[in-house]
């Protein structure tokens, strides 16, 4: 169980240096992509659009320029190599950039340490990995990409075709549950008030959470997100009126609930008995 614990931290801090590309890039490659199509709906000339993924051109120092050689580009560990500033020009590195490698490295470990050695946890680390990208991502953008959150979906669904954590049947009406509880609580908050109260990114995201978790499981997932919503609201003091970001609500959640989703089918499995259902 340590060998497996220790595996999936190392793997989590190889994988949170890419979700770090995966945050930052993702983002300007849709904006670059709906700038092109904007332009050429209004029969702009586009020009020529420079190459610019995931894997190219390849990283730079933001101030000097200087492409990031290999040793410099060890999670964490080349971060504190130099003090946290670019070897070249001693500009910052943000401090975000080992965080989130060390972030995933600890929830992969997590994981690891949950559900040992098994397919199972396979999966949960993979599902780690989209919620960090996303969580990022919505908190910088307040954007949940279809790019992560559907493919997400369909992952969800044959995990546990393959691994049998949630009945097949369950996940399917999790997806569907998720996405339509949001998607009635958003077009009735906007028939009520005028105003739009989510984005429909959150629909797909919490429709993703129940193609893997189930939709058993959906109502505590909805009360853990809510609460950690609450909280982010009184320590960030988001002044009213101010749009905050519910996806890393949501995300921060259904991790909660997928480590310790045992306790949470027996917490649903009380309630459903004490409450007369």
């Amino acid at each position: 169980m340590d060998i497996v614990i220790l595996f999936a931290a190392v793997l989590g801090l190889l994988v949170g240096s890419f979700l770090n590309v995966v945050i930052y890039r993702l983002p300007v490659m849709l904006d670059n992509e709906y700038t092109r199509l904007a332009k050429e709906f209004l029969g702009m000339d586009a020009g020529e659009q420079p190459v610019f993924g995931l894997s190219k051109p390849r990283s730079r120092c933001g101030s000097c320029g200087e492409p990031v050689r290999w040793w410099q580009n060890i999670p964490v560990a080349s971060w504190l190599v130099l003090r946290g500033k670019c070897y070249f020009c001693h500009a910052p590195i943000s401090i975000r950039y080992p965080l989130v490698e060390l972030l995933t490295g600890i929830l992969f470990g997590l994981m690891g340490w949950q559900y040992g050695y098994s397919a199972i946890t396979v999966g949960a680390c993979l599902f780690t990995a989209y919620v960090v990208a996303l969580t990022f991502i919505d908190a910088d953008t307040q954007t949940l990409p279809d790019q992560l959150t559907l493919p997400l979906v369909w992952v969800g669904l044959v995990f546990n075709l393959v691994t049998g954590f949630v009945p097949l049947n369950q996940a399917v009406w999790g997806a569907v549950a998720g996405y339509m509880s949001l998607w009635t609580l958003y077009h009735a908050f906007r028939l009520l008030t005028g105003k739009e109260g989510m984005g429909y990114g959150d629909f797909k995201l919490l429709a993703a959470i129940g193609a893997w978790l189930g939709a058993a499981i959906l109502p505590i997932v909805v009360l853990v997100s809510s609460l950690v919503g609450i909280a982010a609201f009184f320590v960030k003091r988001i002044s009213r009126g101010q749009p905050m970001a519910f996806g890393p609500c949501l995300a921060m959640a259904g991790w909660f609930v997928f480590l310790f989703h045992q306790q949470a089918e027996g917490a649903i499995r009380w309630w459903l008995k004490h409450s007369g259902f």
